[in-house]
């Protein structure tokens, strides 16, 4: 393959690991992740809760792992996105480069744009 045309393959690759036509955000979205702390098994970290980000690519839509859990089937399936995020915004404290980021696969009900976030109370800072 010329360079060329390497170029040209390169730029016609999509993000997307599987189908997700239905997707609500597109790489490059500010997001935040929704600061909510029901019960049950959640696949979501508590510690990235609240936490702002980008969307680094679409994975595709897959069942929903939260009701897989429990025995159900996980339809409809969920649009897994992976989210950039600064280590400094996620470690308060973090004393790497300014540089360094965690990136995370969530599912798309657990984000919400960057400027419409509301972030409640921490349930363990209510006491």
């Amino acid at each position: 393959m010329t360079p060329g045309k390497r170029g040209q393959a390169l730029t016609k690759l999509s993000s997307t690991y599987n189908p997700a036509p239905a997707h609500r955000f597109n790489v490059g979205d500010p997001v935040a992740i929704k600061r909510s702390f029901p019960p049950g098994h959640r696949r979501t970290p508590y510690y990235i809760r609240g936490k702002r980000g980008v969307i680094e690519r679409i994975c595709g839509a897959f069942p929903n792992p939260e009701e897989l859990a429990y025995g159900f089937d996980g339809e409809p399936r969920k649009v897994l996105y992976r989210v950039r995020f600064a280590q400094s915004h996620v470690w308060p404290g973090y004393g790497g480069p300014a540089r360094d980021i965690i990136e995370m696969e969530i599912f798309e009900h657990w984000l919400e744009p960057a400027d419409r976030a509301v972030e409640p109370a921490d349930p363990d800072e209510t006491g």
